[in-house]
């Protein structure tokens, strides 16, 4: 089975685990630290949060905001149901945003249509790694005073009118999952230039604690004080250890995932039962997911028939994703129905998400493009 997504371990990696694990810290050591300063090298800004996954990322982010029931942040229908859940962790209300049919990325027509007194944020999601249309979100939200949020944890490395996702919002998250770009095991990270939203979240990551076991220990003191109720989101050093020496790797690992996607594109580009989805002019998509649209009218053809077959044939293909709304979860708290967001639901019944990463070979890229190209041709 050739998957849609894994990680990239080699030796490096795995020495750099090992000797933090024979080092004196485990948890709230040096590493964390030399990571966080290392992805704000990368990405450009002045302070970076570390913490334990990307869902952790984006409480965290809504937690700095000051996020609490009564107030409403507007999320894109097409997402992982940790856009929405973070949330009403704070006790806040979801309401979801239509997509562009042609990106699947928040309509920002659709934002500007749902907003209220009640909004308080906006979280953009950089779909499949194709950064969002920040120009016109970053107007918008300026104009209305509410703050600017971008989900990330699909598109790190990516860039919109030549600046680096990470640099793009008052607050940006990524995660580092196994399929995800680089990897920590699990793990996530929040960007921002923000001194005090930055120090809120390092605050939250540690159960709302004012020191850590290290800045105490360097104190030569045991006093502590909870000053909010936060979480125990904090991350490893030997996590933060294998970040770092992903990190160094995910320049040639991005430009392999653009290769191994413009041999898709130029396959199916006269292939009208499969359309990929477009690539704004201004964005350098760096491909976290390569997800097509299938012509379910053409041929007869059925979602759930191509992917079937597509996985008797090998090729692990997902779907990403149910639009967050119809889960049952929100359905029923929230009393969601179907029909909110048309665009995202039209989507959802004909997307497809093929492999795409790294280590893929050219033999499993060409095996991946002949078996979806006889399944769709039947």
């Amino acid at each position: 089975m050739i998957p849609y997504g894994r990680q990239s371990i080699d030796e490096e990696d795995i020495k750099a685990v090992v000797d933090v694990l024979r080092s004196d810290w485990l948890t709230t050591g040096p590493k964390i630290e030399q990571f966080e300063k290392a992805i704000t090298d990368f990405v450009g800004v002045k302070y970076a949060v570390a913490v334990n996954s990307g869902t952790a990322a984006l409480h965290a982010a809504m937690f700095a905001l000051g996020i609490r029931p009564g107030d409403e942040v507007i999320v894109p229908a097409i997402t992982f149901a940790s856009t929405a859940n973070c949330v009403v962790f704070q006790g806040g209300t979801p309401v979801f945003a239509d997509v562009n049919p042609e990106t699947l990325l928040i309509d920002p027509s659709s934002v500007e249509a749902h907003l209220s007194k009640k909004t308080k944020a906006v979280i953009a999601v950089d779909y499949a790694g194709q950064p969002c249309d920040y120009k016109i979100l970053q107007e918008m939200t300026a104009h209305y005073n509410i703050a600017l949020v971008a989900d990330a944890c699909h598109s790190i490395g990516g860039r919109y009118q030549d600046r680096p996702v990470g640099s793009l919002a008052l607050l940006n998250t990524f995660s580092f999952h196994p399929v995800k770009h680089i990897t920590t095991g699990e793990g996530g990270m929040i960007t921002t230039d923000d001194e005090k939203l930055a120090d809120r979240m390092r605050l939250f990551r540690n159960h709302g604690i004012t020191t850590d076991h290290r800045q105490r220990e360097a104190q030569g003191s045991w006093f502590y004080e909870m000053v909010e109720l936060g979480y125990n989101y904090r991350i490893t050093d030997f996590q933060c250890a294998l970040g770092m020496s992903q990190l160094k790797k995910l320049p040639k690992w991005i430009e392999r995932r653009r290769e191994i996607a413009r041999r898709y594109d130029e396959s199916f580009r006269n292939i009208r039962q499969i359309k990929p989805l477009s690539v704004n002019s201004q964005s350098f998509h760096v491909y976290h997911l390569y997800v097509v649209r299938i012509d379910i009218e053409s041929n007869h053809l059925d979602r759930g028939m191509v992917f079937r077959q597509l996985r008797e044939a090998g090729i692990g293909v997902n779907v990403h994703y149910i639009p967050v709304y119809l889960h049952p979860y929100y359905r029923l708290i929230f009393k969601t129905t179907s029909g909110q967001c048309p665009v995202a639901e039209d989507a959802y019944t004909k997307i497809l998400s093929l492999p795409i990463y790294p280590k893929m070979s050219d033999q499993d890229v060409a095996k991946v493009i002949d078996s979806f190209l006889q399944v769709v041709n039947l």
